[in-house]
Order: structure tokens, then C-alpha cells, then sequence
């Protein structure tokens, strides 16, 4: 009997997702066990962690996106390689072996209008490499049916997170997902930790920690009523966001202010909740589940709460920093047992779709 076949009879998995935002904090790695019994999964976390990129890797991943064809082949496959070494010296910390890992990879370019995306990190490369079949390329099949190969995470939040009635992702874009009727649809909202730590970054630092820089500074009126004009927010789902749009829709507004960075960030930072709440006041449901990088800022959450009509939940630590890494595993295994795991009514595709691509070791 082949390994697919062994492991597509099975009801429970143990397996490994690993998660690279486009905040570049680093390698999200999360070991997890998931379990299917009387028409429902659960899931419980193992162990997770999370492996800062030294200035190298950061710095190439970061300029991925104005590189060559030939160094983004060469990063694709070192990448690769780094993450099933990451892998391999996690998993010596415990005494499981996982059925496979799944990795969501390091997005460089993604333009479904345009019918394309690419996430690197070599899944060849990740198998091998860890000694664990590796699934990876999540986005491109739905792009293939005319969809936005994002967001991905909703078919989780169904399955795991069904008790909450919205859920939140603050990590590089604020995205959210829902039950409408029966039926998950999700989107993008907007920009996020992307420009926050860029913002940042102006002064030194590679994010404002709690919040505290924008605290310090003062909301521009101007540049508030320029960001909530954006066009993006007058188009209706599905839709979702890349690099790209950041850099070239919201970086030249940032830089027509002459402010300072300090009121830059509490200037966006108004902007986030803002149009958060927009969408999210219009929803059924009061049960809000918060969770990615942004949960920890305690500027932003207070920005929401004054604003939201929803009680907003942050959950423990771990399910704050690792849910989006706990759902790819967990696609994975949608993946293994023949079931779609990219939701049409959340991507706008043509059909839902079992995507991805399993390497062997």
C-alpha cells in the first residue's frame, strides 16, 4: 500500500504547518494533531514556535520581489531548504514524528486579476530536506479557476472555530471570515502590520511594539481622509491584497506627508480600525475571535474595541501567534483526505478546489 493510500484512510494526523508572513517576523512552525470523528475535526497544538530570519534571509525575502528570475530560483530553493532544516531541529525538541509537513509558503508575487501567484520555498526542497512529505502551493490552483487564491485560512476558521461568529487576522493585511447563512465568505480588508513595521522601521525599529510609537503621535485629518478613499474599499468581495498594491497605491500617499513617523502610525492606525469596523458592524453575529501579530498591540485592539459593536475575543498566546500556521496543517490534511480545502464563496473561483502539491521525501 502506498504512503497516499495509508494516509488517506486515517481519521486523525499529526502534522507540521509553517507559515512565512508578509510582516517577515519570522518562520511560524506549528505541530498539531487533528482528529475527525462523527462528522467534525478537532485539533490540538503540540508545540509551536517561532524561528526569527537572520538579516540575510530577511533582507533576500524582503527583496524578492525587484529580484531577477534567476535569484528568486535560487531563493526559492535555498528557502526551501532553510525551512526543512528549521523543521528538522524543531522537531528534535519532541518525541512525535508528524505524517507530513505543510508549508504556505513565502509569497513574492500575487496577481489573481492578473492570473497569477507564486509563494517560494521549495517544497521539494522542504521534504527532503526535514525527511516528511511536504504540501505546499495552496494558491495556485484556485487562481487556475479564476479566483483570488486567497484568503485560505476561512475553511479552518469552519471546521476549528465554528464557536465564534467572526474572525479576525491582524497579520501584514487585516482579513476576516464569516458564515453568511450557511455559506463562509471571507476577504481582505486592508493593510495592516505591512506598512505598520514599515513605518516603523523609519525609526529603527522593526515594529511598534504595544503600540507605543503610535501613541505618541497624533492623528493627520489630510492623510486619514486619503487612505479611507482608497478604491479598494469601495469594491465588494471576494478580493484580496499583495505587496504590490501596498507599494504601489499606499506607500506614494504615505509619502506626500511631510508628518512625522509617530503621527504616520496613529494615523494608520485610525485608518485600520476604522475600516475593520466598517465591515465588521455591518455583520450578524457578536462573538469576534482576534488573532496574528496585530492581537498583541495593545493600541490597536483599544482602537477596535472603542469602535466595534462586537465583543472581541484575544484567545491564549499560542492561538494568537499560530492559528494561520495551525490551518495550513490543517489544509494539508484537507488536502491528504481528498476534500476541498479553497472555498469558491471565499475566493470568488469558478469552484471550490483541492489545492495544493504533495512532494514525497
Amino acid at each position: 500500500m502506498s504512503l497516499f493510500s495509508t494516509l488517506i484512510s486515517k481519521n486523525s494526523f499529526i502534522a507540521v504547518g509553517v507559515m512565512s508572513g508578509t510582516s517577515l517576523d519570522g518562520l511560524d512552525i506549528c505541530l498539531s494533531t487533528f482528529q475527525f470523528n462523527s462528522g467534525n475535526w478537532s485539533y490540538k497544538i503540540i508545540k509551536a514556535t517561532t524561528i526569527s530570519y537572520d538579516n540575510v534571509m530577511r533582507t533576500r525575502l524582503f527583496s524578492a520581489f525587484n529580484s531577477t528570475a534567476h535569484e528568486i530560483t535560487k531563493l526559492d530553493y535555498d528557502y526551501g531548504l532553510w525551512i526543512g532544516n528549521q523543521v528538522n531541529e524543531f522537531l528534535k525538541t519532541v518525541e512525535i514524528r508528524p505524517d507530513f509537513v505543510v508549508s504556505h509558503g513565502h509569497t513574492v508575487f500575487h496577481k489573481p486579476s492578473e492570473g497569477y501567484t507564486l509563494q517560494i520555498g521549495k517544497g521539494a526542497a522542504i521534504a527532503v530536506q526535514s525527511g516528511l512529505p511536504c504540501i505546499c502551493d495552496f494558491r495556485s490552483t484556485d487562481v487556475c479557476r479564476n479566483g483570488q487564491g486567497a484568503p485560505l485560512v476561512p475553511i479552518g476558521d469552519m471546521h476549528l472555530f465554528s464557536n465564534f461568529d467572526i474572525c479576525l487576522n491582524l497579520g501584514g493585511f487585516a482579513n476576516l471570515s464569516f458564515d453568511n447563512n450557511g455559506t463562509r465568505l471571507a476577504f481582505d480588508i486592508g493593510p495592516c502590520n505591512i506598512v505598520l513595521n514599515s513605518i516603523a522601521r523609519e525609526l529603527g525599529l522593526p515594529f511598534d511594539e504595544d503600540g507605543n510609537l503610535g501613541k505618541r503621535g497624533n492623528v493627520n485629518d489630510n492623510f486619514l481622509l486619503k487612505l479611507n478613499d482608497l478604491d479598494f474599499y469601495k469594491v465588494n468581495s471576494p478580493k484580496s491584497l499583495g505587496r504590490e498594491w501596498v507599494e504601489n497605491t499606499v506607500q506614494p500617499i504615505i509619502n506626500e506627508f511631510n508628518i512625522s513617523p509617530e503621527d504616520k502610525l496613529r494615523t494608520f492606525y485610525e485608518h485600520i480600525s476604522t475600516q475593520i469596523t466598517l465591515v465588521t458592524n455591518k455583520l450578524k453575529g457578536k462573538k469576534l475571535l482576534v488573532t496574528g501579530g496585530g492581537a498583541h498591540n495593545d493600541l490597536l485592539i483599544h482602537l477596535l474595541r472603542s469602535k466595534s459593536n462586537q465583543s472581541i475575543v484575544i484567545p491564549d498566546v499560542e492561538t494568537i501567534d499560530f492559528k494561520e500556521a495551525l490551518i495550513f496543517a490543517f489544509l494539508g490534511v484537507l488536502y491528504i483526505k481528498g476534500s476541498s480545502n479553497a472555498l469558491a464563496s471565499v475566493t470568488g473561483a469558478k469552484t471550490n478546489s483541492i489545492s495544493g502539491c504533495l512532494y514525497y521525501n
